[in-house]
């Protein structure tokens, strides 16, 4: 395939900016000249800047992080200046919230207002929660725990199911930065940045991209044969936003959700303290009848997963499935657990295959993990129980060999030059959380295209505050990628200034890297503040988002004037670019 060009194929391959990019850029740039002028910058249209801000994950802490830097941006009048808005994990959270709004700086005040309230008085009924999982289990080919993550956890976080797609961001950002949206492919080792815009998605350094609203449909050499929903932006957070689920914390919170999801009516507010334990009883669900059937039975199938791994009686989840299968022809023989103890591994797998088996209509034609299509009762010989032990082995493999963001991959079948053949040859890809390779998007703005200047990295992680920027420079090292030379005073790291200005003679962009808490906005206290404002926290309150908007907004503030100072100083090296190349302006 040539590459830079169009085919028939719908899978863009080339490392030039798509056409709605490019146009938004050249729109963008001519307000960041007037932006300019308002701070008596004064400078060529071809001479401006290209900037972009870049936040980490971190949970509510960079979803209110991110917001809070944002709004003081917009209050300073340096928001305009920016070209490019790239998040990981927590920052996405925010980036969905602001991008669903259309032309959301323009009444930055209002949004941050409502999402404030949101995120402070809000909340999402376990009933819509386990309604969600359901739709996503029924309308999708490929089912995995960031699905689970999304419509049982994400959500309750940020305290809405938010429906809308990516695509029907296009022309809502015509006064914003251009947002990226960044995940890692975790069977990549080569180029495992992929970048999710508006517009299309795809491999940042490879330089192979689908249209967004086709990703994760079915692709046959280049070509769509089987079209899948379009992610919803509360799955786009679940999957972006993953880096918090480490094993045991998620566990410990699904064996608390699940009965209460299954139980709770729909009116009733989720329980933000998701990591007490579970406290129901032993009784069988009362059905509703507004939950059909099949979702209660899978919901229990997650259930009886999760109490096995985290060793817990069972009884609750049988109980449940037993009243489920009251009239079934041949209901599975219950396990002989001890009153107390759990299930074991292989009774636990006999069991979900005999419910698959006694719920046939639900479970048949489901996606195999080892497979490309869904699976039809005759897809092995004629014989409808293998489709139906391909369907409970896939319920047992997602949890017990961890599996997250499945998707189909546009890829398949294609020849590209550059990317790995086992790529090419895979049927599904797995995207997970880029915080858990990298906790800041730098590579979505080091596409050599994007010919970024200046990159302000927003850290809004509580470790050590230089860790990500040292790892970038690093990788950058062994790709040949251009990034400055990263150098941290001693003693630094356990008392972080505000503000880091990274640069060097070569062709890199500068890198202004500003930590979260540091101290002068903790005024020497930057221990207890990361301790107030942990990763892992499902809500926080009124006062503590105001806080957080504080200690942010001052990172910014303080540090005004040396931020312009950088962007003169870029401005002036590309005026001295000019007259050493007169010709090429002309």
């Amino acid at each position: 395939m040539e590459k830079g060009k169009k085919t028939k194929s719908e899978v863009r391959v080339g490392h030039c900016l798509n056409e709605a990019e490019k146009l938004h850029v050249a729109r963008r740039r001519k307000s960041a000249l007037q932006c300019l002028k308002q701070h008596n910058i004064l400078c060529r249209e071809d001479e401006v800047p290209n900037i972009a801000v870049l936040g980490s994950g971190g949970g509510l802490r960079a979803m209110v992080g991110l917001l809070g830097s944002l709004c003081q941006l917009k209050e300073d009048g340096l928001l305009d200046c920016i070209m490019y808005l790239s998040g990981v994990s927590g920052s996405v959270w925010c980036m969905a919230s602001l991008y669903k709004e259309p032309d959301w700086s323009t009444k930055l005040e209002t949004v941050k207002d409502t999402i404030v309230r949101r995120l402070a008085d809000g909340s999402v009924s376990w009933w819509k929660m386990g309604q969600k999982l359901m739709q996503y289990y029924s309308e999708k080919d490929n089912f995995s725990l960031t699905d689970v993550w999304a419509a049982l956890i994400v959500s309750n976080m940020v305290k809405e199911i938010d429906e809308h797609r990516i695509s029907e961001q296009r022309g809502n950002y015509t006064n914003e930065p251009y947002p990226i949206y960044t995940v890692i492919d975790n069977r990549m080792s080569t180029d495992p940045w992929f970048e999710i815009t508006p517009d299309e998605s795809g491999y940042s350094l490879s330089g192979v991209f689908v249209d967004s609203s086709s990703w994760g449909s079915l692709f046959k050499k280049g070509k769509k044969i089987k079209d899948q929903p379009e992610m919803d932006m509360l799955y786009l957070q679940g999957l972006c936003g993953s880096v918090m689920a480490h094993k045991e914390e998620l566990l410990k919170a699904l064996h608390h959700m699940i009965p209460m999801v299954l139980s709770n009516p729909e009116k009733e507010k989720a329980n933000t303290n998701l990591t007490g334990g579970a406290t129901f009883s032993s009784s069988p669900v009362q059905l509703k009848g507004e939950v059909h059937q099949e979702h209660q039975v899978l919901l229990t199938l997650l259930g009886l997963h999760v109490s096995t791994m985290v060793k817990e009686n069972p009884k609750f989840y049988l109980n449940t499935m037993d009243d489920l299968l009251k009239g079934k022809k041949s209901p599975p023989v219950k396990p002989k657990t001890s009153s107390e103890g759990p299930m074991s591994e292989t009774e636990l797998k006999t069991y979900t295959l005999h419910v698959c088996n006694s719920f046939s209509h639900l479970f048949e034609g489901r996606l195999s993990p080892n497979k490309s299509e869904k699976l039809s009762p005759n897809a092995f010989g004629g014989k409808p129980e293998t489709s139906l032990r391909e369907s409970s082995n896939t319920l047992i493999d997602m949890f017990t060999k961890w599996i997250w963001g499945t998707s189909y991959n546009y890829l398949h079948g294609m020849t590209v030059e550059g990317v790995n053949p086992s790529v090419l040859k895979a049927k599904t890809r797995g995207y997970i959380d880029a915080g858990l390779l990298l906790n800041l998007p730098y590579f979505s703005v080091l596409r050599k295209e994007r010919d970024i200047d200046l990159i302000v990295s927003l850290d809004f992680g509580v470790g050590d505050p230089f860790e990500t920027v040292y790892k970038a420079a690093a990788m950058c090292k062994d790709l040949q990628i251009p990034f400055p030379k990263v150098d941290v005073p001693p003693g630094e790291k356990a008392k972080p200034k505000d503000f880091y200005v990274f640069k060097d003679d070569t062709k890199a962009p500068t890198v202004i890297h500003i930590p979260l808490f540091n101290d002068v906005n903790c005024k020497g206290e930057v221990e207890k503040w990361r301790q107030r404002y942990q990763t892992f926290q499902m809500s926080y309150s009124h006062e503590m988002i105001s806080d957080l908007l504080e200690k942010v907004g001052l990172n910014i503030k303080n540090n005004k004037m040396k931020l312009l100072k950088e962007v003169k100083n870029i401005i002036e090296e590309r005026k001295l670019l000019n007259m050493e190349k007169p010709d090429v302006y002309k």
